[in-house]
């Protein structure tokens, strides 16, 4: 973020010298435009960074979202395997139970 501040202050320090120097020097009207232009120029790219990084604050926020939604997910789904596992467990338990209470009636 310091490095994007930076360049947006360096920027607009640039613009305004740019604006100062043609307003306080006689510039012959060819230079004048070469200067506006740059100018121009620069105020272009400027608002270009500031809609780049607009964008990739919101993606980064889409992101951020959609990596905490798949945490919980994961979350529930390992919670559910948990149990799962548990029950079966829970069941080879009781089958085991009932092979040996089978067999001591057989026997």
């Amino acid at each position: 973020m310091s490095n994007l501040e930076n360049k947006e202050k360096n920027l607009n320090i640039l613009i305004e010298k740019l604006s100062n120097l043609s307003n306080s020097y006689s510039h012959s009207s060819s230079e004048t435009e070469k200067l506006k232009k740059e100018r121009d120029l620069f105020e272009n790219e400027k608002k270009e960074i500031e809609n780049k990084h607009i964008e990739l604050l919101r993606e980064h926020t889409y992101l951020k979202n959609k990596l905490k939604s798949l945490q919980e997910e994961l979350i529930d789904k390992s919670e559910i395997q948990d149990n799962f596992s548990k029950e079966i467990e829970d069941l080879s338990q009781e089958t085991q139970e009932l092979v040996e209470e089978i067999d001591k009636w057989q026997t």
